[in-house]
């Protein structure tokens, strides 16, 4: 069986709950109508018991129920309107004396009816309502009363009453069903909006968005967060592309200026030391080609595969020494001093890692952007069970419009006028991304011609995780 549209199961869901809603109100009309009429025609015989309890008279030793003529002055006769039929019975319940109207009928004595109780029964096949009580004179019991109405016209009524409520229930049903249809139609008109913009979106198209209600509800904050998750993944698939464009850029780069140095070589016979002079030069060239690779696979890891973090204590002290023994070659040929303030052993609870491709990033920085005979110095202190490490350099130094660029992939900074410095541009997002990823504070500052100053705020390690 097909599944109900969203807009029927709307209108279905709130017809039920209205439905029963509808048929507690008209069940309740029709009992409340019902004990009405009940308790009317109930009141109406318990007068009538009194009044002819009341009748009974003895004359000349004989009791007397009523006269001729009283009983046609009273409406007994009448069959039309709520007629009253009374009957009198001895005490071998035979009839003593009936009103004109029960005609050669007579009523029933119900030996399991208790006396004075209220019960329905039928007179030739008419729903008739009945009390029977006994008869007393002077403490002595004579016989018995019984009193009956008519329940013709309450029936009919009660009969109406519940036929129109059983015709009128499913039209109201079906009326509220086509409204509430047409009502949620209107109001999830927003979502056959998403429906359709959805089905223009494609990776060539991005542009489209989803107008946004009118009415600020539910509706409107789903579409305005699906809008902002459009903007996230154009802006992502925007920087794809970027990435790729740039990516692949940087990679033909080294590989054509290999290509053209063997193409030169080749070209005609050369000495022994223009030979090694070239060879040189392309070797630079595949070690900075090897760099960058390893740098993308490095963004790919962490784009694609999310690294597990892996934090555990690391000896910070230690991790700075070992980056600056990779860099040992750059700082003894340019004269450049390095210092290592740290007045104590600083253990941080980190990936071991990320870590030391975060400080190994930030200190080759240090040292291969700064001045010859020039000084590097790493600072590391606690403050309130946090490690600072501020890492600051008497470099070339960084534009103000560029220190927020500087973190964008194969973004270098005034990287024309010094062409000399090799890098990739992707040193600083890698930090940026790892920082991210390790929840570690990393901020920097910079001015040209003075240098550049990055501070870290790691995690301490806690002594009581060991």
């Amino acid at each position: 069986m097909t599944s109900l549209s969203f807009r029927n199961r709307i209108a279905l869901n709130y017809i039920v709950g209205t439905g029963l809603l509808v048929l507690a109100v008209f069940s309740a009309i029709y009992f409340i109508v019902k004990l009405t009429v009940y308790n009317h025609i109930d009141e109406n015989l318990n007068i009538e018991v009194q009044d002819h309890l009341k009748e009974l008279k003895i004359e000349n030793g004989v009791v007397i129920f009523m006269d001729a003529e009283e009983w046609e002055e009273r409406e007994h006769n009448s069959v039309d309107v709520n007629p009253v039929f009374v009957q009198f019975l001895d005490l071998n319940k035979k009839i003593i004396e009936k009103s004109p109207n029960l005609k050669n009928e007579k009523l029933v004595f119900h030996d399991n009816k208790d006396h004075f109780e209220l019960y329905d029964t039928k007179l030739l096949d008419n729903k008739i309502r009945q009390i029977q009580v006994p008869l007393h004179i002077k403490s002595r019991k004579i016989g018995y009363l019984i009193i009956a109405m008519s329940l013709s016209d309450s029936s009919k009524v009660l009969d109406n009453l519940m036929d129109t409520l059983l015709i009128t229930f499913p039209i109201i049903l079906l009326i509220l069903f086509f409204l509430a249809r047409f009502y949620a139609g209107r109001s999830i008109k927003p979502i056959n909006n998403i429906i359709q913009t959805s089905k223009i979106i494609t990776k060539d198209n991005l542009k489209a968005r989803i107008p946004l209600p009118k009415t600020r509800d539910e509706l409107f904050t789903l579409s305005k967060t699906i809008n902002n998750l459009l903007n996230r993944i154009e802006d992502a698939i925007e920087r794809e592309k970027q990435f790729t464009s740039d990516a692949s850029h940087e990679l033909r780069t080294p590989l054509t200026v290999i290509k053209g140095t063997l193409e030169v070589l080749i070209r005609k016979p050369r000495d022994s030391k223009e030979y090694e002079e070239k060879i040189n030069y392309c070797i630079n060239e595949v070690d900075h080609l090897n760099s960058l690779v390893d740098q993308l696979l490095m963004m790919a890891r962490f784009e694609n595969q999310k690294q597990n973090i892996l934090k555990e204590n690391v000896y910070l002290n230690a991790v700075i020494l070992d980056v600056l023994k990779l860099n040992i070659e750059k700082i003894k040929s340019e004269r450049i001093n390095v210092i290592l303030d740290a007045s104590e052993e600083f253990y941080i609870y980190s990936d071991n890692y990320l870590a030391v491709t975060i400080l190994r990033n930030i200190i080759s920085n240090a040292i291969k952007y700064s001045k010859p005979d020039s000084e590097v110095k790493i600072s590391l202190s606690r403050e309130n069970h946090k490690i600072n490490c501020i890492i600051s350099d008497q470099g070339i130094g960084i534009a103000k419009k560029d220190l927020e660029s500087i973190l964008n992939p194969f973004f270098r900074s005034d990287s024309l006028n010094h062409s000399e410095i090799k890098g990739t541009g992707l040193g600083l997002f890698i930090v940026k991304r790892m920082t991210d990823l390790l929840q570690i504070k990393f901020k920097i500052e910079s001015e040209i011609g003075k240098g550049t100053r990055v501070l870290l705020v790691f995690e301490e390690y806690n002594n009581s995780l060991k």
